[in-house]
Formats: C-alpha cells, structure tokens, sequence
C-alpha cells in the first residue's frame, strides 16, 4: 500500500479531485455554512504559520471581526501576507470578507442560541456543567453538520445506495459503531449491506466488490490508514467510493469518488469521540432516510416484517410500565 502522505493545502494544478468536487456548497446554502466550520476541518492542512492565525480566529472570531489585518497578523506572530494567504487556503477570498463573514456568522449564532457554554471541561466542573457542556457540543455538531452538508452530493449517495446490489461499510475504532449502525439500518429495509472493522476482512471484502457496488469509509480524522486501503481497493475494483470525514482534503477523500462531511469539535475528551460520532450518525440517518423514502413501499413492509420479527423477544409492557392487553387472536 502506497504511504498515506499529510494533509494538501492545495489540489495539484490542472487536476480535479473528489475533494475539491464535494467541497463547493450547493445553491442557497453557502450563507449558512459558518466559516469557522471550514476553518476547522482545512486546519490539519494549513502551513504552521497559517495554522496560529487560524488558532487566533477560531479562538475569538467575534473578537477578529472588528480587528485590523495587522492587529491579527501581530496576535498570530506572522505577517499580514500570510494572514491574507490563510483567507485564499480557506476560500474566504481576502481579509475584509474574512471579517464580513465572521460578523454574520456571530450574529446569527447570537440569533440561534443565548447560552455561552464552553466546550472544555475541566476537573472543577460539576456533573451539572458537564451535562450542560456535553450536551450543548453535540446539538452544536448536529446543527453545524446540517448547515454544512453538500445536499447534491448526499443526493447522488442516496441514488446510488438506492440502486446499489451491494454496499460495504469500512470503520475502525469509534467509527465502526457508526458504520455498523448503517448496516443494520439498511438490513432492516431489506438492502444488502456489510460493516466490517478488521483490517483484513475490509481488505478481502473490498476485493471481491464490482461495478454497482458502493463503498463507505467512516473516519473522523479522514487519516486512517485501515479504512482509507480499504476503500482504495474497493476503488480499484470497480465499486463507487464514498468516504465520511470531518475533514475534506484528508487522505481518505483521495480515494473517494463522493465526499460527505460532518462538522464536530472535539476537545477535552476527543479520544472519547463524542461529538464527532453524533455528527457521523446525523448524516447516517439522512441517508438510511433517504433511501428509505425511495423504496417507501418496500421499506415500510420490511420494517413492519423485522418489528413483527422480534416483537416475541419483547416483554408484554408498554412504554408507560403497564402491562399489554392479552392478544385476543384477531
């Protein structure tokens, strides 16, 4: 397997990667996006240097709006030329639409919400801020990630899990719970769908795939190496290539043919993986959704078909406690 090499700031010149194809925001929804959802996932990607102005915008975007391209260039220990290459790297263009778009976006974030909880937890936080904390970061990766997402893209995913004789499903770690929660969703509308979390079976199973085939990659990170081999095999084997990531020009998109990004801040307890796995789920969901719908006839009798299936492993007890009338036999 060729070596995963680091984040690109760029796509080579006169090339047209999957990457680059799943990061142009659809009609109508480029004014939701926030920016400094894009700042984040191109970060791993930046220069150093561009890394400590990001750092400086993300820390205090309200704070940079009203701030002079000197003044940031100083509070990142750059200069103002390399504040201005951040902009182009991110896609904001230069530095007063930088500002422009940080000013829109603090105030549609005051509009949304008047609670200012922060997302570090620290060993003085009771149980009560810790829920508050926990709580707040995921219903924030779940609207961040909504805002975000390419809807033609997760359209042509759908057709093409719809339509698919089988689909494979490649996570490791945290991302195998999301890529297993795939397959069993879209096994109980009847699809033909396997998870696989070891190396070795993502590699055999990969092989066997063919034309008409789909294969998901699930990686926070868009770097691990198990799921990006994977999908590469499945690539060259013919099968369509769609990967899940935070990060949009992270390896994984490479091997990619369709790219769905999620939107999650990971902080104190990022080995946790917690916001990032919610986020992983609210774009499973659209999808098992989305091809739900298509079949709309078929999935609703399956769905009745596996409820009806294992209604017998349920006690006789409703929701409320109390216990189910008798079936009478009718």
């Amino acid at each position: 397997m060729p070596a995963v090499r680091n984040f690109p700031t760029a796509a080579e010149p006169g090339s047209v990667t999957a990457s680059t194809q799943s990061e142009t925001v659809s009609p109508g929804r480029e004014s939701e996006a926030s920016p400094l959802v894009r700042i984040r996932s191109l970060l791993p990607g930046l220069a150093r240097a561009e890394q400590r102005v990001a750092k400086v915008v993300l820390d205090d975007p309200s704070s940079v709006a009203r701030r002079s391209i000197t003044e940031v260039a100083l509070a990142a220990n750059t200069s103002e030329t390399t504040v201005t290459r951040f902009c182009k790297a991110v896609g904001v263009g230069g530095y007063p639409q930088l500002r422009i778009a940080l000013a829109a976006d603090t105030a549609r974030s005051e509009a949304r919400s008047t609670r200012n909880i922060g997302g570090e937890i620290s060993v003085s936080d009771d149980l009560a801020a810790v829920v508050g904390k926990v709580s707040f970061a995921d219903a924030r990766a779940v609207e961040e990630t909504a805002d975000q997402i390419d809807i033609p893209t997760l359209q042509r995913v759908i057709d093409l899990l719809s339509e698919a004789g089988r689909v494979d499903v490649y996570g490791v770690g945290a991302s195998a719970f999301v890529a297993a929660d795939l397959q069993q969703k879209l096994h109980r509308i009847g699809r033909v769908c396997f998870a696989w979390s070891d190396t070795h079976i993502m590699l055999t199973s990969a092989a066997v795939l063919r034309e008409g085939d789909v294969a998901i990659g699930v990686s926070h990170t868009g770097a691990t190496t198990d799921t990006v081999e994977a999908l590469r095999v499945a690539r060259e084997h013919g099968a369509t290539t769609v990967a899940l990531t935070n990060f949009p020009r992270s390896p994984v998109t490479e091997v990619a043919d369709y790219v769905l990004t999620t939107a999650a801040r990971e902080t104190t307890f990022r080995s946790g993986a917690t916001a990032s796995r919610i986020a992983q789920l609210t774009v499973i969901d659209c999808l098992f959704i989305g091809v739900a719908q298509r079949h709309m006839e078929a999935s609703s009798q399956a769905l009745d078909a596996t409820r009806e299936a294992v209604g017998g492993h349920r006690m006789g007890v409703r929701p409320d406690g109390r216990r189910r009338p008798r079936e009478t036999g009718k």
